[in-house]
């Protein structure tokens, strides 16, 4: 998440009034003296702020969610005020239908949230002013922070309307080469990636990955886009190919796969690329192509041995085993087997090593209950 500095804002004189009477305000007044009837409230306005006109008045009585309303209605932004106001609607339909689901639901109301209220004034009018100057990528940038700022659990809703405003206003950009495009597609193939859908989010990180191929464009982090590309693409595929092996559709968890090695080895990434080399390993295990399965996961082997990285290594031994196992040579199982034990001892990996010594119980117990039926099958034939 994109942490954004404090808005350089001066706040209209409106809503400077309307957030001195916030609850959350800094400059909180007793709750008390704020419920009051029309007529204590002008005596307080009286008393307190001299000269104040007719509007300022009023200002100070609504809400901050209808004077940032009326600021953007006065000052001319009509496009801004239909987005925001259809915004806090669907965000009090929410909460509504959210307090309903759950009891224990604590949500705070918008209008306890000024310095929501702020970002969506500010960044709302600028780049509603940028769009009639046809300055799009200031657009694109003033929608992004939006999104970045609601990218939280609570309001993941908000930021994905601004990835989708982003993604539009992405396509008539063309000063930038296309990295304005490429961002945008990373993150409508996220926003789908969060909700499942799998197959629109691969579309997505395809037009990604392509649009970075060749381009040393980084992130506002200083991550090459490429890369992220590569990584979202692969993430992506493996979950889909989880679900195909699933409902046992082993040439296309094969297929898709295949493309994720070969995306891999574009990235220059040689712990992603033994990555992909390893589900691609498993899901040749799982279609019984053992051979295939044994070439594959040796690679992957490979590259963690010249990466040191001992717990790639233990699962690539341990995956190798598992093809030995189903193919009957117990004993090059147990070779591999006695590795995992011994790379899982070595690094404390519990989980590791419970596995891997289980498997090694199993196979040394069907070794056992193999001789035990022999024996009585020798005993019986005496008879």
């Amino acid at each position: 998440m994109t942490t954004l500095p404090p808005l350089p804002m001066t706040r209209p004189k409106l809503t400077a009034l309307a957030r001195q009477k916030l609850p959350c305000s800094p400059r909180t007044k007793p709750r008390s003296e704020l419920i009051k009837e029309k007529d204590d409230i002008d005596h307080y306005l009286e008393v307190n702020f001299k000269g104040l006109s007719k509007e300022e008045v009023a200002a100070y009585r609504n809400s901050y969610t209808k004077n940032v309303c009326v600021e953007m209605l006065r000052d001319g932004y009509h496009k801004s005020f239909t987005e925001f106001f259809a915004l806090t609607e669907k965000w009090d339909a929410l909460r509504e239908a959210a307090r309903v689901r759950s009891l224990s639901w604590a949500q705070r109301p918008l209008e306890e949230q000024p310095d929501k209220l702020d970002h969506f004034y500010y960044y709302l009018t600028r780049a509603e002013t940028a769009e009639r100057k046809e300055y799009f990528e200031e657009v694109y940038n003033n929608l992004y922070a939006l999104a970045c700022y609601f990218n939280n659990s609570e309001d993941k809703w908000v930021r994905n309307h601004f990835y989708e405003r982003c993604f539009k206003i992405a396509q008539v950009i063309k000063i930038d080469g296309g990295k304005k495009e490429a961002e945008a597609h990373g993150h409508m193939g996220l926003l789908f990636e969060e909700d499942g859908q799998l197959l629109e989010a691969a579309e997505h990180y395809e037009a990604f990955h392509q649009l970075t191929q060749g381009r040393i464009w980084k992130d506002e982090t200083g991550r090459v886009l490429n890369l992220l590309a590569c990584e979202s693409l692969l993430r992506t595929y493996r979950l889909l190919s989880d679900k195909m092996l699933e409902n046992k559709e082993y040439k296309q968890a094969i297929r898709i796969l295949i493309k994720a090695c070969e995306i891999a080895k574009e990235g220059n990434d040689k712990k992603m690329e033994g990555e992909a080399s390893y589900y691609l390993g498993l899901a040749h295990l799982a279609a019984g192509e053992y051979e295939t399965a044994l070439a594959v996961l040796n690679t992957y082997g490979k590259i963690s041995a010249d990466l040191d990285d001992d717990l790639s290594l233990g699962r690539a031994y341990e995956a190798t085993a598992k093809v030995l196992q189903s193919q009957g040579q117990m004993a090059e199982a147990v070779k591999y087997l006695k590795k995992v034990v011994k790379i899982a001892k070595n690094n404390f990996q519990n989980l590791d090593f419970v596995r891997a010594s289980t498997m090694l119980g199993d196979i040394y117990n069907e070794k056992v209950s193999i001789l035990c039926f022999l024996l009585i099958r020798e005993k019986f034939a005496e008879f």
